[in-house]
């Protein structure tokens, strides 16, 4: 195992209003469909997980058993919804309702195949709307009053413009070390050269 470390910042953004939403444009044609995951499947979020987060070090998830999966996707105020590009699974966006009318953005992001083509500000447009909508939705839960999320300096080199770009606004930075971990993927040769 290696030594070495890493510096990583952690950007933590909110909206506070659904007026704070500022939707993208979503993809020309109509191949780009956006349908929540009703069925808890441990199996198809951790696929979705390591897809996306594969080549930007998404780790935390990675040792879980079916069991953790499955407790998680059943928590009460816990969506997934899934940006298909004609068929095919191009990237998601997890929420989950907290105390006191807060929702976070859990995970977000694209598979990389997908990346630049327009998907990515529509889904995340999307998974913001359905946040303000969230947390009234279900027994026992004030209407939603904050939308929030982190994002690091390991995620896409685009994550926090499209997240500036949707209306939030940073609330907290913070900058420690961590142990460097290698991407766990994709593999190797999945991208051409540039």
């Amino acid at each position: 195992m290696s030594s070495n470390v890493v510096t990583v910042t952690t950007w933590s953004l909110e909206q506070t209003s659904p007026s704070d939403l500022r939707p993208a444009t979503p993809p020309v044609g109509d191949g780009v469909r956006i349908v929540r995951a009703e069925v808890p499947s441990p199996e198809f979020s951790r696929f979705l997980y390591a897809s996306v987060g594969g080549d930007i070090k998404w780790i935390d998830r990675l040792g879980w058993s079916y069991a953790q999966w499955q407790e998680q996707l059943e928590r009460p105020g816990t969506e997934t919804w899934v940006a298909y590009d004609r068929g095919t699974p191009a990237g998601y966006v997890e929420l989950a309702a907290q105390d006191d009318g807060a929702v976070e953005i859990v995970y977000f992001g694209l598979v990389p195949a997908f990346r630049g083509r327009r998907i990515g500000g529509h889904l995340l447009s999307y998974g913001i709307a359905r946040a303000w909508d969230l947390a009234g939705r279900w027994p026992e839960r004030t209407p939603t009053k904050r939308v929030w999320l982190h994002t690091c300096s390991l995620d896409g080199e685009h994550a926090m413009a499209n997240y500036q770009r949707r209306g939030f606004r940073l609330f907290r930075t913070e900058t420690g070390e961590e142990p460097e971990v290698a991407a766990p993927g994709p593999w190797p040769g999945a991208f051409p050269s540039a």
